[in-house]
């Protein structure tokens, strides 16, 4: 299974747009959101291109593979524009003989700082902070896909999983760097 994870679009319909293209382009099984989705949240300037209606019709163009978990910013009104769950806390996916452990990473008990317990080779995905992340620490996997529209690293990126590999990925699709997951 092919997998794409993003997060923290914080409603700019720029990034979604841009999002959707490399959708087009990876065709991935499933997409994997980690949160915040629509809202700039208070502590956030307005991502270029802020249009939160416009940013949740363009990620509905996915919804039937699409999966998210709640962010810090999302709001019972959020999960009235998508058309996909996003209120969870975390999600489980499994594929390849590994599991994904998606959540914001924000959460005592499910931040990169306060693992839940895993099992050895796991990967744990999150967003929230806006930095890109990709590398093990001990037997699991810590992944940030960065922030699609704020980053703070510098540059816009996602991620994807493909045949046991994680890529992280400038919004040109330009691989910055890749992890086994085996």
């Amino acid at each position: 299974m092919n997998l794409l994870f993003a997060s923290d679009l914080h409603g700019s319909a720029n990034a979604a747009e841009a999002l959707a293209q490399r959708v087009r382009a990876e065709r991935p099984d499933r997409i994997i959101l980690l949160g915040d989705l629509l809202y700039h949240g208070p502590r956030n300037a307005l991502p270029d291109g802020y249009d939160p209606a416009r940013t949740a019709s363009i990620l509905n163009e996915f919804a039937e593979i699409s999966l998210a978990v709640k962010g810090n910013c999302e709001a019972e009104v959020d999960q009235w524009m998508l058309d996909f769950p996003c209120m969870a806390e975390y999600a489980l996916v499994e594929t390849d003989g590994v599991c994904f452990f998606a959540t914001h990473g924000h959460r005592t008990g499910m931040a990169p700082d306060d693992l839940p317990a895993l099992r050895a080779n796991s990967v744990f995905a999150y967003g929230h902070t806006h930095v890109k992340e990709l590398r093990r620490e001990g037997g699991i996997v810590l992944l940030n896909p960065g922030s699609a529209a704020l980053p703070k690293d510098g540059s816009q990126s996602y991620a994807t999983y493909e045949d046991g590999v994680l890529r992280l990925k400038a919004m040109d699709g330009e691989t910055l760097c890749e992890l086994s997951c085996a």
